[in-house]
């Protein structure tokens, strides 16, 4: 491993860096400071050397596509100076940035561990200080070279974990994969699970349209009218559906069949996600999962929207080619779905 042997703790925003006011947490300046003081304070036992910087800050139910090529160009910009990279973001849209940055950093040869909290650090009982802890000592594991989310007792793999909880310190999980680690008493790495190196280094920072990929989530009845109503603006181009069970949608649905016949045609990029935390899209597997296919549909597999929707975005900002798209979809980038 190379480098100065420090890490570099980037803060984004979110709740580990909020301060109360009448209209409830909002972000602040000025935390980079307070974080070092405070783990100072603790006597920095174990700990790495490390550097914080601070980009401006935001609550993270405000996050745009286009600030994951923030970050990235910040990752970027530092990656030869430092062995490990911990980023401080809102548990709102983590799994959906860590996602995003596991196929925007491909074969990167460091940690980049996000960590947050449910309370922030100003605050009582916050679990902040505990997550920041863990993941500076996990950001300085050369065996780790993947995108990773740590919190509450488990380190995970980014572009595979969801928040689950809103009021729980344990608030990701990964459903179809096994944590990376427990965080314990002691960090027990799970080595066999680790996502192995594979360089050359392929970084990109594209340039993203926050308007090019939509989510639609099926319900009964769900009519045509309101999918050509989330297709219309002209900036779409990508569709993540979120479908009922194994990738099945109401194919007998005239109406709803034709509006998505009418988006393939134009060359949206349709992407078939279950709705079901657990268990993977099998598109083949009914008639009306077989009505997708039909259309072009690319079926994701385990993987979770969040991923689907980080990686339709990073290759519809890559490519205008949309067969080159639908490969991409279908490829195992970084483990973000099952073989």
């Amino acid at each position: 491993m190379t480098g100065t042997g420090r890490v570099l703790v980037l803060h984004v925003g979110g709740t580990i860096g909020m301060v109360a006011s009448p209209q409830g947490y909002r972000p602040a300046p000025g935390f980079p400071e307070r974080l070092r003081q405070a783990l100072h304070a603790t006597g920095g036992q174990g700990l790495p050397a490390f550097d914080v910087r601070e980009l401006d800050p935001i609550d993270s139910a405000e996050l745009r596509p286009r600030d994951w090529a923030v970050m990235a160009q910040a990752l970027v910009d530092h990656w030869d100076r430092y062995d490990g990279f911990v980023l401080l973001h809102g548990t709102d849209t983590m799994a959906w940035s860590a996602s995003a940055l596991s196929f925007l950093l491909r074969g990167l040869d460091k940690p980049v561990v996000f960590t947050g909290s449910q309370i922030p650090m100003s605050e009582p009982r916050s679990d902040g200080l505990g997550n920041v802890e863990n993941a500076l000592r996990l950001a300085a594991l050369p065996a780790l070279r993947e995108v990773t989310l740590c919190f509450g007792r488990h380190l995970l793999r980014g572009n595979r974990a969801r928040k689950l909880a809103t009021a729980q310190f344990d608030a990701f999980e990964a459903p179809n994969a096994l944590p990376l680690a427990e965080l314990g008493i002691d960090i027990h790495l799970h080595r066999d699970r680790l996502w192995p190196a594979t360089g050359p280094r392929r970084f990109a920072v594209p340039t993203f349209d926050d308007e090019a990929v939509a989510v639609l989530a099926l319900h009964p009845g769900m009519s045509g009218a309101a999918v050509d109503a989330l297709l219309a603006p002209p900036g779409v181009r990508g569709l993540v559906l979120l479908s009922y069970g194994a990738g099945n949608v109401p194919a007998n649905h005239q109406g709803f069949m034709a509006a998505l016949a009418r988006a393939a045609a134009r060359g949206v990029v349709l992407v078939n996600v279950t709705q079901c935390l657990h268990g993977s899209v099998q598109q083949g597997a009914y008639a009306t999962g077989s009505a997708l296919g039909a259309l072009g549909a690319v079926p994701a597999g385990d993987m979770t929207p969040e991923a689907a929707f980080a990686k339709l975005h990073v290759l519809l900002a890559s490519t205008d080619d949309a067969d080159a798209v639908r490969r991409g979809m279908a490829e195992r980038w970084c483990g973000e779905m099952g073989r």
